[in-house]
């Protein structure tokens, strides 16, 4: 039960330009929120989406019809507020439009006094335009000059290690991974659903709230540390249901069994791995009986080939049919583990990856460096979200978790070697972060500060010394 659609495909697009935007319009002391709130309006949209999802729901044929369809409006508000936008200031000075472009720094500062940031915005295109490698295909240029080289690897990790974390299985299999855990009612699965993107949301706000003040690195490493734990929670949680599997108390004696693979499992657990097959059972309070694993109808999964869960008008005095899951008594537990997940993913790893990749290039390869770490994205949100299901299948459920949590602990060893602090910074004063090699791009606030300082006299070809630094007025 994917809840992926068009407005997926919407955001792709925009996730490459938007944070881009925001962030060459915006003052540094507010950059990180605002590129956040773009964040934080994408999770409110997703949970409207399970809202309207969850009503639709109640619609036996035509329901997912008006779900997609209803994702044109949004789309058509977002294209009639594009052509409100101004050009970005840093965007319109590149291309020599200057008066312009202060007359657009001045409406977006207002009363500021924007002559400084103006001249330093300007300056600092000028010597980009020397050091960016001369002509060529950007992209190239990219990779032949060292800093926006390291930039580049650090920006696109931080956007394959964010998909591995898993997030899109959860976003797009919430529902169906309520119900692996034992939640029978599709409808409810899908109200859950609902909380998990609600979780996402209000966590988000957080993030907004917290960027500025505990910084990009450290939020992003609190992040997935707690990202590694809630995923290791969920395998636990489908961990705990498969050694409490219930077991296979009825055998049917159906020729239909001999040619089936069904009637060799003693539990449910692999019957259920077994896409072929289902477990049909009997409820009386909280016992089951006369429970088998039969094979599934191949025109549709929600009833058995033959037999009492063949039929709804069979399914009498409390049989029941489950297919893709096990009945269980530990659904809350995977349930506490995807609200965990989502509250330690959506502060941190949730935006920014999209933030601090709006902010490490300079402008001649902003655009180019965002849309590389975006196809980054969104090509491991394809492998992910494909093999899903496939590595629930062979390695069970919590073995799924389990490796999507390696992946996440491997994110933070990623994180904490390579990526630099950019809050507060001009845009213009990033490019020095990466000047030296990849491995200490996680290098503290003092040397950070000491090559802060060295970009700010680049211009002048005054290189200064470690010592020298600390006397720069």
């Amino acid at each position: 039960m994917s809840t992926y659609s068009t407005s997926d495909i919407q955001l792709s697009i925009a996730s490459m330009t938007v944070p881009v935007y925001i962030a060459e319009a915006s003052p540094p002391q507010l950059r990180g929120q605002l590129v956040t709130v773009n964040t934080l309006f994408i999770t409110g949209g997703q949970f409207t989406a399970s809202l309207v999802d969850g009503a639709f729901s109640y619609l036996q044929h035509d329901g997912w019809r008006y779900m997609l369809g209803l994702s044109v409006l949004p789309a058509v508000l977002q294209f009639v507020g594009f052509l409100f936008l101004p050009e970005s200031p840093r965007w319109l000075i590149q291309r020599g439009l200057t008066q312009k472009a202060r007359r657009v720094l001045s409406q977006i500062r207002g009363n500021q006094n924007i002559d400084e940031e103006y001249d330093s915005i300007k300056n600092s295109i000028e010597e980009e335009e020397k050091d960016s490698g001369g002509d060529g295909p950007v992209i190239w240029r990219m990779l032949t000059y060292p800093p926006t080289r390291r930039a580049l690897l650090v920006g696109c990790g931080l956007q394959m290690f964010q998909q591995l974390s898993g997030i899109n299985t959860v976003m797009y299999y919430s529902a169906t991974i309520l119900q692996m855990s034992g939640v029978r009612d599709d409808r409810l699965a899908i109200w859950l659903a609902g909380l998990t993107t609600l979780t996402n949301f209000l966590f988000t706000l957080l993030g907004v709230w917290l960027v500025e003040r505990v910084g990009r690195r450290k939020l992003t490493l609190g992040s997935i540390i707690g990202t590694c734990l809630s995923l290791s929670l969920l395998a636990i949680g489908f961990l705990m249901s498969a050694q409490h599997s219930p077991p296979v108390t009825f055998h049917p004696l159906d020729p239909a069994m001999a040619n089936s693979t069904c009637s060799k499992y003693q539990l449910c657990e692999p019957c259920m791995l077994d896409p072929g097959c289902g477990f049909c059972y009997r409820e009386n309070g909280s016992a089951l009986l006369t429970s088998s694993c039969v094979p599934v109808n191949k025109a549709s999964t929600e009833q058995a080939a033959w037999g009492r869960c063949s039929n709804s008008s069979l399914m009498k005095d409390q049989t029941y049919w489950a297919y893709n899951y096990c009945p269980t008594s530990y659904s809350w537990l995977v349930l506490l583990g995807l609200v965990l997940y989502l509250a330690a993913f959506a502060p941190g790893m949730g935006p920014m990856p999209w933030t601090i990749n709006s902010e490490i290039y300079p402008l001649w390869a902003r655009s180019t460096g965002n849309a590389c770490a975006a196809g980054v994205n969104w090509t491991f949100n394809i492998l992910v979200s494909l093999t899903f299901l496939h590595l629930a299948q062979f390695f069970t459920y919590y073995g799924a978790f389990f490796l999507y949590s390696s992946l996440a602990l491997l994110g933070f060893i990623f994180i904490y070697g390579c990526l630099p602090e950019t809050k507060g910074r001009r845009l213009e004063e990033i490019e020095a972060l990466f000047e030296n090699q990849l491995c200490s791009c996680g290098a503290s606030d003092s040397d950070e500060g000491r090559q802060v300082e060295y970009i700010r006299v680049k211009g002048s070809n005054y290189h200064l010394s470690d010592n020298d630094a600390s006397d720069v007025d």
